[in-house]
C-alpha cells in the first residue's frame, strides 16, 4: 500500500534501506466511503494524508452554509499536474483549528503520517526533513499561484488551465464543486463547455 507514496517520495530525494524502514514504519492507512467527511471546520489537523486512491475536497462555509471548493484532491495519471497531500497546512503546522471541511468525492484511501512522527523522523533522517522542505515549498507554490490566478485571470483563461491540467475531473466532480474551485457559476460553467463542445 506504500508503493506509490515510495515512488513519489523517490523522485525527491533517495532513500537508504534503511531510512525506508523506517519511515514506513510510521505510516497508517485510512480509507473513507463517497460523502464521508475526513475532517470538519474546528478540527485540529494533525495528520498529512497521501493520496493512494480516490478522490477529495477541501471547502469553507459562509455565514449561510454555502460552501466554496478550496482545493480538490487527486492522485491520477491523466492529469498534467497533482494534488497528492490532503491536509490544512495552517492547522497543521500551527496546531489551531481548520476554517475548512474535506470530504470524499469517492471511496479513497490514504496514507498517512501524524505530525509527532513527522517531526521524530525529520530529526532521525536528513533525507526526510529535505522532503518535507521540499513539499512545503511546492504547497506554498501551489496557493501562490492559483491565489494569482484567480485574482489576474478571467474565467475563460481559469476554465482553459483546469482543461489543459486535470481534464479528466470535469467528469469527475459534481459541476457546482468545479464551478466553485474556479471562483464562477454553475451557469457560466456550463456556457464555457458549450464553447469548448465539452
Amino acid at each position: 500500500m506504500l508503493e506509490k507514496f515510495r515512488e513519489y517520495m523517490g523522485n525527491h530525494v533517495t532513500l537508504s534501506l534503511e531510512e525506508w524502514a523506517l519511515i514506513s514504519s510510521k505510516f497508517q492507512i485510512a480509507t473513507f466511503s463517497k460523502g464521508e467527511l475526513i475532517s470538519k471546520v474546528g478540527d485540529t489537523h494533525d495528520k498529512i494524508y497521501f493520496i493512494n486512491s480516490g478522490l477529495a475536497r477541501a471547502y469553507t462555509l459562509d455565514g449561510e452554509g454555502k460552501d466554496f471548493t478550496w482545493s480538490i484532491y487527486f492522485n491520477d495519471d491523466n492529469a498534467h499536474m497533482v494534488n497528492l497531500f490532503l491536509v490544512d497546512y495552517d492547522s497543521f503546522t500551527n496546531h489551531s483549528p481548520s476554517r475548512l471541511e474535506i470530504e470524499a468525492l469517492e471511496e479513497s484511501q490514504f496514507v498517512y503520517l501524524k505530525y509527532e512522527d513527522i517531526d521524530t523522523l525529520s530529526v532521525q533522517s536528513h533525507n526526510m526533513l529535505l522532503f518535507c522542505k521540499t513539499m512545503a515549498d511546492i504547497a506554498y507554490c501551489y496557493l501562490h499561484h492559483r491565489m494569482l490566478d484567480l485574482q489576474s485571470k478571467n474565467a475563460t483563461e481559469r476554465f482553459e488551465d483546469f482543461m489543459q491540467q486535470t481534464p479528466h475531473l470535469l467528469e469527475k466532480v459534481p459541476q457546482y464543486h468545479i464551478a466553485s474551485y474556479l471562483g464562477i457559476t454553475p451557469i457560466h460553467l456550463s456556457r464555457l463547455k458549450r464553447e469548448y463542445k465539452i
